[in-house]
């Protein structure tokens, strides 16, 4: 061989080395960098003229398992989801209150808040002229009414955050869509100049993993080296160097009545599109996906249970309170229920309007025979035919009707009065003796001049005698009828109509309220147990790419202890050959 051979052997021996102690260099500094895979550095002898003349790097590549990829996709999409829904769903659990409490009074659940107004109403009946016991009743019914409403903001709170979380996420996952379209011009450069793209590789496959962690996504590498990213049906995402964004924006106040429907744009919430495709069908997976589960099912699912309970509490408690009056009467009573003047009056039976003084004592009265009136405006025109009393139908289609002289109010027996489809007593109809007021749990309300004391609660009852004489005590505030009808109603059955994932059942509601929230407790169990199995899912596929493609810091040690030394072999020999060629040319100078 040849010294010229044996230098040139030597030196790409030594520039072989170096490039293959700068990959090992490079894996064991990015050992814990995500995404990063380990690269290995391919060498060949090279071959003059059938005579060895050294080794060259042909290339710096890694090895990615494409199958064991697109299953730790698969697996990150699901977990985001998971992970999503798992967070929700247990603040949504946290507004039901806790089953326990640390005081003597118990869990601070709906349930126990009704719990809480029975135990009121039991001790109420007992003596129930007494003002302090009354008013027990009415601030554990104003709880009730508090937690309902406060329950019912704090879901639709929740559904706002999901909402800006969509936007938050979308932001997130253009980024990323970007990423990859640039990293696909950088890899195609890089590949057509013979440089490495490995390291490029692994930013575009962990921009991938992020994107799949907020949506579900279908994916493959074309022959010319792009990622091509797609939504599950097609609509592209990443087409080489250009990235089709997706465009979101969150709705600006979020209710109960705002909701997402497809191919709609005035309903609330709007589509989340690409290139003015609507895709939000399409994501039903990663964070994004179970964001608008949430949004657009779970959460609302919860509103419609707590609608439902409010909706029969309020029908149940006014049907109730109708029955009654307060003592000394109120002066005036309004309707929460809207009529107009000239709508047709479907009624029957008779009921009974009373004028009495402020102790009870009765002033006037008369029974009307409804059947006798067609239309609102005649039984204003009736009620008006009575002494001492003023009614009418004011703008808002209310009927009030009103004590004309001082010091009087106005008190009513329903009787055998039945008016409208439901059959509903008199004042139950229009709503004049309502304790509850509102449209669902979000506004439902204790009546403001009973919450505020200005009235007092309806626990009388106007005498239903045959005839009545002027001056004659008429309303009693001592009898526990109505008290005990109102615990009757809260305790006895009621038929609860199917409603947010929970069947039509009939108990009390109490056990409709416990239903509630044993409900939202199963679904954020079962939430976080789907997340435990997601997150291991997903953990055991990481990490077995992870061994195949990640960097073994004991084997990279160990290589690169040995190409060290055979970087110190090339350069002693290097050394070895300049020694001869020096003692070569001594040799010739001196037979000169």
């Amino acid at each position: 061989m040849s010294l010229e051979i044996a230098q040139s052997i030597a030196f790409s021996g030594l520039a072989a080395t170096q490039v293959r102690l700068s990959v090992a260099s490079s894996n064991i500094s990015n050992a814990d960098t995500t995404g990063y895979t380990e690269k290995t550095a391919t060498q060949q002898a090279s071959v003059t003229g059938g005579v060895g003349t050294g080794v060259t790097v042909t290339g710096i590549s890694g090895a990615v398992d494409k199958l064991l990829l697109k299953s730790l996709i698969g697996a990150t999409s699901d977990l985001g989801s998971a992970d999503t829904a798992n967070s929700y769903l247990t603040q949504l659990q946290k507004l039901y209150g806790s089953t326990t409490s640390s005081t003597s009074s118990g869990g601070t659940t709906l349930a126990d808040a009704i719990a809480t107004l029975e135990t009121a109403l039991t001790s109420l009946a007992a003596t129930p002229s007494s003002t302090s016991l009354q008013s027990n009743v009415v601030s554990a019914l104003d709880n009730i009414a508090t937690q309902l409403r406060d329950t019912s903001g704090s879901i639709q709170k929740l559904r706002g955050n999901a909402d800006k979380d969509i936007a938050s996420q979308v932001g997130s996952v253009n980024t990323d869509l970007q990423q990859i379209a640039d990293l696909n011009a950088a890899i195609k450069q890089q590949a057509a100049s013979g440089q490495s793209t490995a390291d490029l590789e692994d930013q575009r496959n962990t921009a991938l993993q992020d994107i799949a962690s907020k949506m579900n996504i279908n994916y493959y590498t074309a022959s010319n080296g792009d990622l091509q990213v797609y939504t599950t049906s097609g609509q592209v995402l990443v087409d080489g160097n250009n990235a089709h964004k997706i465009s979101y924006a969150a709705a600006a106040n979020v209710t109960a009545a705002t909701t997402y429907s497809a191919g709609s744009s005035s309903s609330g919430f709007s589509a989340i599109t690409v290139n003015g495709v609507d895709v939000t069908g399409q994501i039903t997976s990663g964070s994004i996906g179970a964001l608008i589960t949430l949004r657009d099912t779970t959460l609302p699912a919860a509103q419609t249970q707590l609608d439902q309970l409010a909706t029969q509490l309020e029908a149940a408690v006014n049907a109730v309170s109708n029955q009654g009056t307060s003592v000394p009467p109120p002066t005036a009573l309004t309707g929460t229920a809207s009529v107009g003047s000239s709508a047709a009056l479907s009624a029957s039976g008779t009921v009974r309007i009373a004028v009495a003084d402020q102790k009870g004592n009765l002033v006037s009265y008369q029974d009307l025979d409804l059947s006798g009136y067609a239309t609102a405006g005649d039984l204003v025109t009736a009620l008006n035919g009575i002494s001492g009393v003023s009614a009418a139908i004011d703008a808002a289609g209310h009927l009030s009707i009103k004590a004309t002289a001082s010091g009087t109010g106005i008190s009513i027996n329903q009787m055998s009065s039945a008016v409208g489809s439901g059959g509903e007593g008199f004042s139950d109809y229009f709503g004049l003796n309502d304790l509850l007021t509102g449209s669902g749990a979000g506004s439902l309300a204790v009546r403001s001049d009973i919450l505020s004391g200005g009235a007092s609660l309806p626990t009388a009852m106007l005498d239903a005698s045959t005839s009545l004489t002027a001056g004659s005590q008429v309303l009693s505030a001592g009898s526990a009828t109505l008290t005990n009808a109102l615990h009757g109603a809260l305790t006895g059955s009621t038929d609860f109509a199917a409603a947010g994932g929970l069947g039509a059942t009939t108990g009390s509601f109490t056990d409709y309220a416990s239903s509630i929230v044993a409900n939202v407790a199963t679904k954020a169990s079962a939430a976080s147990s789907a997340y435990d199995i997601k997150q291991t899912t997903q953990s055991t596929y990481a990490n077995s790419l992870s061994s195949e493609t990640g960097v073994n810091l004991d084997e990279e040690s160990a290589r690169l202890s040995a190409l060290q030394n055979k970087y110190s072999a090339a350069t002693q020999l290097i050394t070895t050959i300049n020694a001869m060629y020096q003692a070569l040319l001594t040799a010739v100078q001196s037979a000169g």
